[in-house]
């Protein structure tokens, strides 16, 4: 039996994460810390205002840190130090370097250190994986991911992500992280990164939308474009290779085109439970962690590099 405690009841927390906690058959929601105790009340388990004094009187074996960016890499390495595992939410920190020292500090205690790129664990994603593995598409070359929404907290919900002390960045880091980690699972080791972000509609602070090229050392080139100032909404995720492409568009659905025919093939009902259940799998069994701390932080550099790249702050190197 694995013992969490929660950090932060937002909108993942409370839709997601939670509930997957609570279904998972080997794990138990033992504590949860959240500014407005009332948001525990419903839970049945203790709660405290501070991390630390969580960390200091409760039994859980594991955190699972969601709250906001700005958080995750402090309170991560507090667990960690703390004789905790840790699943953390992505993107795993404001920016490299502090994602650097959270793994060191992961190697350091010997705890496990999982970031939820939970999208790593689509049933799709895995067949898309055997297909490229396979030929079906000959050698891959280029590949394209869009995600495209309205999104403005005009009343107040989900206003951290628009602050960029909080946040980090826009779209680059709420939707963008997800599709550059997969590209990062399907191709390997990014080298150059070239990208542009901007702010045309909405009277934010941080970008509204974000545009990156990224090539991968085994030469294929990858297109990200995030928006959150488009009422069509968008979805698409492709890959193209010399003899056909795969479609996996739209990404969050079941569908899957390749040129051996087409697939449905659905993902878990709750898109964090498979991200519990292989951390859960992970300590318990020694199962191998299918999105690890280590394994995340060139999606993190990828990040970094945008950033750099389109002149905001950031830095580090991979």
């Amino acid at each position: 039996m694995l013992r969490w405690l929660v950090a932060g009841i937002g909108d993942i927390a409370s839709r997601r994460v939670l509930p997957a906690i609570l279904a998972e058959r080997r794990s138990r929601l033992v504590g949860l810390v959240t500014r407005k105790p009332e948001k525990a009340e419903k839970y049945d388990v203790p709660s405290w205002t501070e991390l630390e004094n969580a960390l200091a009187d409760c039994d859980a074996d594991a955190v699972y840190v969601a709250t906001p960016v700005f958080l995750h890499a402090p309170m991560t390495i507090a667990s960690l130090r703390a004789g905790r595992h840790v699943l953390c939410e992505k993107p795993m920190a404001l920016n490299y370097e502090d994602a650097t020292l959270m793994e060191v500090a992961a190697r350091e205690s010997g705890r496990m250190f999982g970031i939820a790129y939970y999208r790593r664990m689509y049933p799709k994603i895995a067949r898309a994986k055997e297909l490229i593995e396979s030929g079906a598409i000959g050698r891959p070359v280029f590949a394209e991911a869009t995600s495209h929404n309205w999104f403005y907290p005009s009343d107040g919900y989900r206003e951290w992500l628009v602050d960029p002390i909080r946040a980090g960045a826009g779209p680059l880091f709420d939707n963008g992280c997800h599709r550059i980690d997969l590209f990062n699972d399907l191709f390997g080791t990014p080298v150059t990164v070239t990208a542009f972000l901007s702010t045309l509609v909405h009277p934010i602070e941080v970008e509204d939308n974000a545009t990156a090229l990224i090539e991968y050392e085994s030469g294929v080139r990858a297109q990200l474009d995030v928006r959150w100032h488009s009422r069509v909404l968008r979805d698409e995720f492709r890959v193209r290779g010399t003899n056909g492409e795969l479609d996996l568009s739209p990404l969050n659905s079941p569908e899957l085109v390749h040129p051996l025919g087409s697939e449905k093939i659905s993902p878990h009902e709750n898109l964090h439970f498979p991200c519990i259940e292989n951390f859960v799998g992970s300590i318990l069994d020694g199962a191998t962690l299918r999105s690890s701390g280590a394994s995340s932080l060139p999606t993190e550099w990828v990040l970094n590099q945008a950033r750099l790249r389109a002149g905001k702050s950031g830095g580090g190197k991979q």
